[in-house]
């Protein structure tokens, strides 16, 4: 007789990653020899640069493959801190930034500290799939707000102040935006903001894709308008695209000192620390100015058109 085994209400409503699900039938497809291209993760097109790797590998050389703080050692920490200073103009101390095991760790531990049964989260679609589920094993409920052509797939103000009721926690923001590439300009990303700081709302504001923008377009963290903006910000972030580190599972955010205590700790209790040679890679990446992406991006480009000579 079979075993009937029951799950939790948050397991048996889990809907699996179709993105995974996409990428593993696409590397199914390569091996099998089919000339197929992959349009389901966003993973970079170029390697890992050879400078992260080579701060891992002496890390294990050097035998830093121990336990480390829950939230990120000290000195990445603090590179991130430099980064928010250096390119995004907002001062962070290193305790309002947690390390994690990658952007979409992140994201759920926000939801999981912030959000609790009867809370609403807004979610604009089109919207990568990972976030009204996070929302839902939170507790909370997702209200999916659309958008479409009319706006550039983008939200407006109006139509995010209509969608917040007294039960909105959160509302995400997404740009550089997966899946459409849309970015919001500064006014409109202020707008929004602004918004969210007369609604009382927390901003989640994932911003992995910000150094991977073309055409002139130009990214600005919601975080950076005024104090206000900032303490009501919760910036997502993770080394995946820009620095190619996708199978590195690395990933941060800064928000409110507050809240990061309450991340640290949640993550103390469920991962522990991100992984300890890997974060070496992330100081490594950390101090490289991303002014110099696109010379590594053509860089790149040269190494294939020679690979496939």
């Amino acid at each position: 007789m079979a075993m009937e085994y029951k799950f939790s209400d948050r397991a048996a409503a889990l809907t699996p990653s179709v993105t995974l699900a996409i990428d593993g039938k696409a590397k199914e497809m390569k091996a099998a020899g089919i000339d197929v291209v992959g349009f389901g993760t966003g993973q970079p097109d170029f390697d890992t640069l050879d400078f992260v790797k080579d701060a891992a590998k002496k890390a294990l050389d050097e035998g830093f493959t121990k336990y480390t703080p829950a939230a990120g050692i000290p000195e990445l920490r603090q590179s991130i801190a430099d980064k928010f200073e250096r390119e995004n103009g907002l001062s962070y101390q290193t305790d309002q930034i947690v390390v994690s095991c990658g952007g979409k760790h992140s994201c759920f531990n926000v939801m999981m500290v912030l959000c609790e049964q009867g809370d609403e989260v807004i979610v604009p679609a089109p919207y990568w799939l990972s976030y009204p589920e996070m929302v839902r094993m939170a507790g909370a409920t997702p209200v999916i707000l659309e958008t479409g052509q009319a706006t550039d797939f983008k939200v407006t103000p109006e139509q995010l102040a209509q969608a917040i009721t007294d039960r909105t926690r959160l509302y995400i923001l997404n740009s550089p935006s997966n899946p459409t590439g849309v970015v919001y300009s500064p006014a409109e990303i202020k707008a929004l903001g602004d918004v969210c700081i007369e609604k009382g709302v927390m901003i989640l504001s994932d911003e992995i894709y910000e150094h991977l923008l073309y055409d002139g377009a130009v990214h600005q963290s919601v975080a950076s308008f005024s104090a206000e903006h900032q303490a009501q910000t919760i910036i997502v972030h993770g080394f995946a695209k820009a620095w190619s580190m996708t199978g590195w599972r690395l990933g941060f955010m800064a928000a409110p000192l507050p809240i990061a205590k309450k991340i640290a700790a949640f993550q103390s209790h469920s991962t522990s620390n991100p992984t300890s040679f890997a974060q070496l890679g992330g100081v490594a990446a950390m101090t490289q100015p991303m002014s110099h992406l696109p010379a590594w991006l053509a860089e790149f480009a040269k190494r294939r058109e020679l690979a496939h000579a």
